[in-house]
């Protein structure tokens, strides 16, 4: 029987979420070499090529698809082996993956700030995905508590409500809908937005909130970052549909301005989420308690 290093699997999982040797070995804080030795090794002990250089990307090969999802599993066993062994030791120490929407990037750290003087023994690794990558994640039980907005209907999850996330409609203090009071939703139609991208969770709860009202926009720009969508609402490219808590700042200084739309803004909330049949390490039942019972009244004040 051929023994794999927990670390080879570790660094061929980074690798094969990456598809890069040089952003996997960025993501782990090692040098590039040392991630090269790691996988010429796994490869020796294997006998199988796993991935292949294409351009500056690289590809798995069928072998190393295939490893992927044992290794996957393999991690996942270890570390709920791990957790098991803490809870049985009443620990409140060790590490936590979690994983949030990039949305919540407004007030995670400055909870974690927190939460980190009070539990300095727990180490919180974080993750930024967009919701698409986040259903992976959860789908493969690589994370331990996910922090987003509306909660998956496909994978059986838990999920407690933390916190609430108004959404609005916001626009450049020059825009011509700027200045309407108690405006009808229906102004919104044929006008030019500024959106997230596909696979974001603000771009789908607009989609379905546009839908029930028969809004169809005019898309003019889509992407994948908060910041660059309040810069270049700011700049006059035209609406944007965004969570309050990212332009709080922006709201108060006047260079953003949020419509007054009737049955806006509406009303959403942040969850943390889990798989149901996953068994929490005391470190992340710390974690997930801190933020139900404590996250709530500090994100109002923040965000």
């Amino acid at each position: 029987m051929r023994r794999y290093t927990l670390r080879q699997l570790d660094t061929f999982l980074e690798v094969a979420r990456q598809l890069s040797i040089s952003l996997a070995a960025e993501k782990m804080h090692v040098t590039q070499p040392a991630v090269s030795m790691q996988m010429r090794q796994l490869e020796g002990a294997i006998g199988l090529p796993l991935y292949e250089q294409r351009g500056r990307k690289i590809q798995l090969t069928d072998a190393g698809q295939d490893f992927q999802q044992y290794a996957i599993g393999a991690v996942a066993q270890l570390k709920q082996l791990e957790d098991a062994m803490a809870e049985r030791r009443g620990l409140k120490k060790g590490r936590v993956e979690l994983a949030i929407v990039s949305t919540a990037k407004y007030f995670v750290p400055m909870l974690l700030v927190l939460f980190r003087k009070k539990f300095p023994d727990i180490e919180v690794v974080l993750q930024i995905h967009n919701r698409e990558s986040i259903m992976n994640l959860l789908t493969r039980n690589e994370i331990d508590l996910v922090i987003m907005g509306h909660t998956p209907d496909t994978i059986d999850c838990a999920a407690t409500v933390f916190a609430t996330n108004p959404m609005g409609i916001i626009s450049a203090p020059g825009h011509p809908l700027s200045r309407r009071r108690r405006a009808p939703f229906s102004i919104l139609h044929q006008q030019d937005f500024v959106v997230r991208e596909m696979g974001s969770g603000t771009r789908q709860l607009m989609e379905r909130l546009f839908a029930e009202h028969a809004i169809d926009p005019r898309i003019v720009m889509e992407m994948p970052s908060n910041e660059t969508i309040k810069q270049t609402v700011m700049a006059g490219m035209g609406l944007s549909f965004l969570s309050l808590r990212t332009i709080r700042h922006e709201l108060a200084s006047g260079h953003l301005v949020l419509l007054d739309i009737e049955g806006m803004p509406v009303m959403r909330h942040w969850h943390v989420t889990h798989l149901s049949s996953k068994r929490l390490s005391p470190a992340a039942s710390v974690l997930k308690d801190f933020l139900i019972e404590e996250a709530g009244p500090l994100i109002n004040l923040w965000a």
